[in-house]
């Protein structure tokens, strides 16, 4: 019996994308190898994480590389970074952060469940925009000498958001520095180097999400400076807001693996077996009455459906409580199935982390529970 059958934990077929929740993201043997070699011996970690941040930063083409034990870890540590800098007194202080630049700037519109990471370390936000639109004056007005940041989700951009590059641009005309939280960007491979190389000062990815790395890693991109000073307000430094989100030896050799294959194989190959699982899926679902199904790709304006280069199967049953309904049935099945729920009536299947066959048990565990709860 495997570890899973021993402790009595259902499986699931994941549907829903590469989500921490239902593990991130399935490594490959040689990242999976990494890790094994990494675990039989010691190592400074210290010297470890300076080495692997040297040459992930000039396989990527950036500054410099922090490795981190997730994106969300990776925000809090880029948010000390911009408040307490490489301040000793002030990066043991935090999170009281009295008398330092202890506010950062955000849509409100990007306000998220992800803020309590930024948060944890003392700072309050000062957010921009409305419902339906935001100003560049309102950026400008908004910062202030006591502005650490501004944070920037590029999962949130949309029509009622300033654009990544005029929200560079006016911080930047102001000193202050730009955190992009790009955690699910990944593809396009371009976002890995592209949005530092646009002008934000720190960038955020999950390592166990599109880059097929362990779950528990993540990378901070961006400028020597700033991304020392998030080296400073991290593990393995004693007293600081990152020394609780400990990295080990095998997460980082392991990311190290996860993205020279990333960049070395690219996601062209992986696009057409996608494609192939949607047509696949969609094959068992069309024409089905009670439902619009048809296949998305490249919708940047809905934010639950990143990273936009991968085609999915999207499922409108038109009725929240039937979409429900089908989502507790496919979760009540063995194995379960997990999908993504977007909005009130529609969920959808995400091709990439299905493993061969999987499509085909997908798309008829799907249509069985559509039939199952169609109107009378």
């Amino acid at each position: 019996m495997d570890i899973y059958d021993r402790l009595g934990v259902k499986r699931v077929i994941n549907a829903q994308g590469h989500a921490s929740k239902v593990g991130g993201s399935l490594m490959s043997d040689p990242v999976l190898d990494a890790m094994r070699q990494a675990a039989r011996s010691y190592v400074d970690i210290a010297e470890l994480l300076a080495r692997a941040g040297e040459h992930l930063a000039r396989l990527i083409g950036v500054e410099a590389v922090l490795v981190v034990n997730s994106a969300a870890a990776g925000l809090a540590v880029a948010t000390a970074a911009c408040v307490a800098g490489r301040d000793p007194a002030k990066i043991t202080r935090l999170p009281d952060t009295a008398g330092m630049k202890n506010e950062i700037v955000v849509h409100r519109f990007h306000r998220n469940h992800y803020d309590g990471c930024v948060r944890q370390v003392g700072i309050a936000f000062r957010e921009i925009g409305l419902a339906g639109d935001t100003a560049a004056w309102e950026l400008e007005k908004a910062i202030t000498d006591k502005t650490a940041a501004v944070l920037y989700f590029v999962a949130y951009e949309g029509r009622n958001t300033l654009p990544l590059s005029s929200v560079i641009d006016i911080a930047h005309q102001a000193g202050v520095p730009v955190i992009v939280d790009a955690a699910s960007e990944i593809p396009p491979l371009d976002n890995l180097a592209g949005i530092a190389a646009a002008g934000a000062d720190l960038v955020i990815i999950s390592g166990g999400k599109g880059l097929g790395g362990p779950q528990t890693s993540g990378l901070i991109l961006g400028g020597r400076d700033l991304v020392g000073c998030c080296a400073l307000n991290s593990f393995p430094n004693q007293n600081t807001i990152g020394r609780a989100m400990k990295v080990g030896k095998e997460e980082i050799a392991g990311l190290v693996v996860a993205v020279e294959q990333t960049l070395a194989e690219g996601f062209g190959k992986k696009r057409l077996v996608w494609e192939e699982r949607v047509e696949t899926m969609l094959g068992f679902l069309r024409n089905l009455p009670h439902a619009e199904i048809r296949s998305v790709i490249d919708m940047p304006e809905e934010h639950d459906l990143h990273p936009v280069p991968i085609p999915r199967v999207w499922v409108d049953v038109r009725d929240g409580g039937r979409r429900n309904d089908v989502l507790r049935l496919l979760g009540r099945g063995s194995p379960g199935i997990s999908v993504r729920a977007i909005g009130r009536t529609v969920f959808t299947l995400a091709p990439e982390p299905l493993q061969d066959g999987e499509a085909r048990i997908v798309a008829e565990r799907v249509r069985d529970a559509l039939i199952e709860t169609a109107p009378a």
